[in-house]
């Protein structure tokens, strides 16, 4: 039997990657671990393209972060996102209302972004028990934009906190679990959700010249770390001291027995450049949060306080049940 989330990086190259070669001209990348971004060559701008399943979150949320992962995966990149073209599956039990509601989301999330939804396909059916979605994000990047690589030395910043997307879908989802807790840190931790977008940062660090970038997503900020280092075939070195953890997410994982700075994180970016004090005030003049957690190094093996850090598995969301 199949874990829950992603697979793991030896099957996914062994079972997968392996099988795919280019064979026209255009294409500019292959599909590699911790790239989550292709790029083609048609003439003028690049096109940047990049596609994301949406299936762990409830209907309350389920538009929003359509909108918001895809086009952090092209800013992530460096690229400026255009439109997405987005798939909706819905089970049988699904209703109208839910329906309905998921498009005004998509839509006030992609106004929000500075995107056109462009097309896509919706369709009810009982090879899913909620409703998911997949989107494809179209983006344009110049060409002489393109990040030229984390290099040893490089400090790396991190954006906003540990696992915003995951701490508002806790909140949430699974509130009769943390019923326990105060209601005001609740509706704090729900309001996470107006964070997702990194599209803010990515614009900010591209300019300031950064030199590789990563979105935090599943595995969260430690997973999206290795990631990094993996992708631009280096290794990192994170202080887990300084990377920032709001009190709501602490005590929502506290009593839920999980680990913040593995659970999805989508509102977060990592970002690789020279002299990260400078950028993090440069964010923060522009009102984002951000801290210096880690730097580049030689090799092909990360750490964090010390300890060789391991490569992502599942999301601590999938250690849940389902929401009671």
């Amino acid at each position: 039997m199949l874990r829950l989330g992603k697979l793991d990086n030896d099957d996914l190259e062994r079972l997968v990657l392996t099988k795919f070669r280019r064979v026209r001209p255009e294409s500019l990348s292959s599909p590699t671990i911790g790239q989550d971004c292709a790029t083609l060559d048609l003439g003028g701008d690049l096109v940047v393209l990049s596609c994301d399943p949406i299936t762990s979150a409830s209907v309350a949320h389920l538009g929003r972060l359509t909108v918001h992962v895809s086009c952090n995966d092209a800013a992530a990149a460096g690229a400026e996102p255009v439109g997405l073209l987005v798939t909706l599956l819905m089970p049988p039990t699904g209703t109208m209302e839910e329906i309905s509601r998921i498009a005004d989301d998509l839509s006030a999330a992609a106004q929000l972004a500075n995107v056109d939804i462009l097309g896509g396909h919706t369709e009810v059916t009982d090879a899913v028990t909620r409703a998911v979605t997949s989107a494809t994000v179209v983006a344009r990047q110049a060409r002489n934009a393109a990040l030229r690589g984390m290099r040893p030395g490089d400090d790396i910043v991190m954006t906003k906190w540990a696992a915003v997307e995951g701490t508002s879908i806790l909140a949430e989802d699974f509130a009769a679990r943390l019923a326990a807790l105060p209601e005001d840190l609740l509706s704090s931790a729900r309001a996470f959700s107006k964070q997702l977008s990194i599209v803010p940062e990515s614009r900010i660090a591209v300019q300031f010249g950064a030199s590789g970038m990563h979105d935090v997503t599943e595995g969260g900020v430690l997973g999206a770390a290795w990631e990094l280092g993996y992708a631009n075939r280096c290794a990192v070195k994170i202080d887990s001291s300084k990377i920032p953890v709001r009190d709501e997410t602490r005590e929502i994982c506290a009593v839920l027995g999980l680990d913040p700075l593995r659970l999805i994180g989508s509102g977060s970016l990592l970002i690789a450049c020279e002299n990260g004090q400078t950028l993090c005030e440069a964010l923060l003049a522009q009102g984002i949060p951000a801290s210096v957690i880690g730097r580049a190094i030689e090799g092909n093996v990360s750490f964090t306080d010390g300890e060789t850090l391991e490569e992502p598995h599942a999301d601590e969301i999938y250690r849940l049940n389902d929401p009671v």
